[in-house]
């Protein structure tokens, strides 16, 4: 099963969480820097939303999908 999409909220606070410029997620995604500001506006499809969320988790960045969701540091094991 796929994980569940993430909000273009959740798109732009993982990217700065991060630190990256939108410049950077559109490198690791290999795609335009429009891209990137145009998903966290809200328009984006469901194959560039999985693209950030796996480049973001590789990042170390953990998507929160509960009743408020949200992003955060994933816990160093």
């Amino acid at each position: 099963m796929a994980p569940p999409k993430i909000t273009h909220k959740q798109a732009r606070a993982a990217r700065l969480l991060l630190g990256w410029k939108q410049r950077d997620a559109a490198q690791k995604v290999a795609s335009a820097t429009p891209v990137v500001s145009q998903a966290e506006r809200g328009r984006f499809s469901d194959t560039t939303a999985a693209r950030l969320r796996a480049a973001y988790e590789a990042a170390g960045v953990e998507f929160t999908n509960g009743g408020q969701p949200g992003v955060r540091m994933r816990k160093a094991t």
